[in-house]
């Protein structure tokens, strides 16, 4: 019983050696970021939403978002966009209301609710933000703004 306890240890010791020489710092490994621990790193701006809502660019785009989203629960058990833009909520929240498109159902029939084929707001919209672009784009609208 004595011996498997001394080779446990012995084993362990051996290990926590393997594993000191393996973290020990090699001066040919560098930081994914480019820089030591210690050193601040200037992170680019992201692109923030404009203050002013930006025009369509083709007839019946599904109008952009002015606000933030990111802290939204949008998901099959909750929608948090219906709490402002539901045509129940709309007026009271100052927001303006869904499409009537949004309370159909797939054979056309008028819903008390929004439909599930309509549930996932950020299939269609998505959050205006005055980013450049990432690749050239020579997209002219068809009609002027």
């Amino acid at each position: 019983m004595k011996s498997a306890l001394k080779f446990v240890a012995v084993a362990f010791a051996i290990a926590a050696i393997v594993a000191g020489v393996a973290t020990a710092q090699d001066a040919s490994l560098q930081s994914l970021r480019g820089a030591q621990v210690d050193e601040p790193v200037t992170v680019i701006s992201v692109p923030k939403q404009d203050k002013k809502r930006f025009g369509r660019a083709f007839r019946l785009q599904p109008p952009l978002i002015p606000h933030a989203i990111d802290q939204y629960q949008v998901d099959t058990n909750a929608n948090q966009c219906l709490g402002c833009h539901d045509w129940s909520n709309a007026g009271e929240r100052k927001a303006p209301t869904l499409s009537m498109t949004h309370y159909l159902d797939r054979e056309g029939r008028q819903l008390d609710a929004v439909a599930g084929t309509r549930w996932f707001c950020t299939q269609c919209h998505v959050p205006q933000a005055d980013a450049e672009p990432l690749v050239e784009n020579l997209f002219v609208p068809s009609f002027t703004r």
